[in-house]
């Protein structure tokens, strides 16, 4: 598997870039405030529209959760985008055992409550506009090879522009109270109700 890489003076440049292109693209970026324990590791989904969804919960957790970031991504976007391995991206590197391999590594990441593990459970970009979003399976293999001392946050991302020129970015955050067995159904439905309720908040904005 691919692994992060360490390099403290890439991390805080294009921690401090990544601060500046968002403020710079980007009309407004509006996220909740919400607390995660401290001795607990934080596994964030969220869903996958575009290119900056990885960069929009890095910034949230600079701001809000304060861990080591670490997200799950592609071979192919971990090999093109190179600094990517340096802001905590992983990936398998082929498939079949790699892939277990990889899932159970970010379950041991899980448990360190030091960290933050950033995972786009449809596994692909998809479309802004999806009433549902869809969980690969990956995600349980995941949480089962953790100690399962974690706090989940469900993380759905908006952009519209209204009469702006340039869009604005709504990350609607939720902390769930997992059940102490986690089915990936589970999951899936308790994701899905706070997507379609962030979507409500969405289409009930005015400008």
């Amino acid at each position: 598997m691919y692994h992060p890489r360490k390099n403290n003076l890439i991390f805080k440049f294009f921690s401090w870039y990544i601060q500046l292109i968002i403020k710079k693209d980007f009309a407004a970026f509006n996220y909740d405030q919400i607390e995660v324990k401290p001795d607990a590791s934080v596994l964030v989904l969220a869903n996958h529209f575009s290119w900056w969804d990885g960069f929009f919960l890095f910034y949230i957790n600079k701001k809000v959760f304060k861990k080591q970031f670490h997200v799950l991504v592609n071979a192919e976007n971990y090999n093109k985008v190179g600094f990517l391995k340096y802001l905590g991206a992983f990936a398998a590197e082929n498939k079949g055992r790699d892939v277990l391999d990889t899932l159970n590594y970010a379950g041991k990441l899980l448990d360190d409550p030091a960290n933050l593990v950033l995972v786009f459970p449809q596994g692909k970009l998809y479309s802004n506009h999806l009433k549902g979003i869809s969980f690969e399976k990956g995600v349980m293999q995941m949480i089962n090879a953790s100690q399962k001392k974690i706090d989940i946050i469900f993380a759905a991302t908006f952009i519209d522009y209204f009469a702006k020129r340039k869009p604005s970015a709504y990350a609607y955050l939720q902390h769930w109270e997992n059940e102490e067995y986690v089915s990936l159904q589970l999951l899936k439905s308790a994701y899905n109700k706070h997507y379609d309720q962030s979507l409500v908040k969405q289409n009930q904005i005015i400008e």
